[in-house]
């Protein structure tokens, strides 16, 4: 009998551990979370197409436009002039600027010149005979001669068979060759072509010049020459003409300048193009490096944009129905941070914020700026 309650307990130990042990699991099980999808934060901005004007910024160093780099054509020892031949000196045009010994050159012209008077006066007996109507003009021209003045224009020679006996006496030769003389003799005395001052000096008093001899550089500062390389791409958006506003390496404004010349030539290295910017401003100096911003050419219907918004592909986020995608656009100019595109459509909105994990498709929510 007590085995037979003994096994009846055991029985119901058993089955109660049983239910327990399925409560307890039962009781442990975790309710799997659905996954949903979470709309991301972003900052968009509504486009609206409209006609931008081009901004270009470079920088160069200013040159003076119109430089004179002085070289001497003949010999002599160089004499002091009025003022000193040195940088910082300023000249008025036509102004003296070097003059070099010329006595010795200057005494065989006088002697050329002499003969030229023997041999016209060994002439005018023949003159007087041959060709009396001739003989006047040509006594009044002898006249006028003198070693020490630059000879006058020979008088006009009508006659055929007079101007034959001229030129057999060898009167139009020696001429000639004393003219050609006197121009030389001009090249002793160097003048500043302009009003300007001299940069650059390469000799001293009692230096002896030779032709060919490079002497200083010589400028005009009230106008200056701002040459810049641009991308040939922006070459598009410039014209001749275009306003330029330059600044100093501080930023400050420092002048505006004109658009004069555009080089038609790339540089193959650089694949650059050369822009030339007139500069009128007597505070500026030769050598001083400067801020270029020049305002270009409007591009019409167009929209501007941060350039970290477009991908390689040329293509930006625009936003559908809560839904990031992927919009194609032709990008027209590119300035440091932003770029100016075609393609959108006044109304798309486009993703503003820089987000990498962004992708096409992702679900999002808008913050308009």
């Amino acid at each position: 009998m007590r085995k037979i309650i003994l096994a009846i307990l055991g029985l119901i130990i058993i089955v109660i551990s049983i239910f327990g042990a399925i409560y307890l699991v039962k009781s442990n099980k975790k309710e799997v979370a659905v996954k949903k999808d979470i709309a991301k934060p972003i900052s968009v901005k509504e486009v609206q197409n409209a006609d931008i004007l081009v901004e270009i910024q470079t920088n160069g160093n200013l040159t003076a436009l119109n430089k004179f780099e002085i070289f001497s054509e003949v010999q002599g020892v160089f004499t002091p002039a009025k003022k000193l031949f040195r940088p910082g000196q300023a000249y008025q045009a036509n102004e003296v600027l070097v003059n070099i010994n010329d006595e010795e050159f200057l005494a065989s012209l006088k002697s050329t010149k002499s003969e030229f008077i023997n041999l016209l006066v060994s002439i005018m007996p023949d003159i007087r005979l041959d060709y009396a109507e001739q003989y006047e003009t040509w006594q009044t021209y002898l006249n006028s001669l003198s070693v020490h003045k630059n000879l006058p224009q020979l008088p006009e020679i009508k006659d055929e068979a007079f101007k034959y006996f001229i030129n057999g006496r060898g009167i139009l030769t020696s001429f000639y060759n004393i003219k050609n003389l006197e121009v030389r003799l001009a090249k002793f005395t160097i003048r500043a072509p302009f009003k300007g001052v001299l940069t650059e000096t390469d000799i001293t008093s009692g230096t002896l010049i030779r032709p060919g001899q490079r002497l200083g550089e010589f400028i005009d500062p009230s106008v200056m020459e701002l040459e810049i390389a641009l991308q040939k791409n922006f070459i598009n958006f410039i014209q001749v003409g275009d306003t330029v506003s330059l600044n100093s390496i501080d930023d400050t404004p420092t002048a505006k300048g004109v658009i004069s010349r555009i080089n038609s030539q790339v540089d193959p290295n650089s694949q650059t193009i050369q822009v030339f910017v007139n500069v009128e401003n007597k505070n500026l100096n030769e050598g001083m490096y400067l801020e270029a911003n020049i305002k270009g050419q409007t591009i019409k219907n167009a929209f501007q944009l941060n350039r970290s918004l477009l991908n390689n592909n040329n293509e930006v986020f625009v936003v559908k129905d809560s839904v990031l995608a992927l919009k194609k656009v032709k990008p027209l100019h590119y300035s440091t941070n932003t770029a100016i595109v075609k393609g959108l459509e006044n109304g798309d909105v486009i993703m503003t914020s820089n987000l990498s994990s962004a992708y096409s498709g992702m679900l999002v929510k808008l913050n308009k700026n």
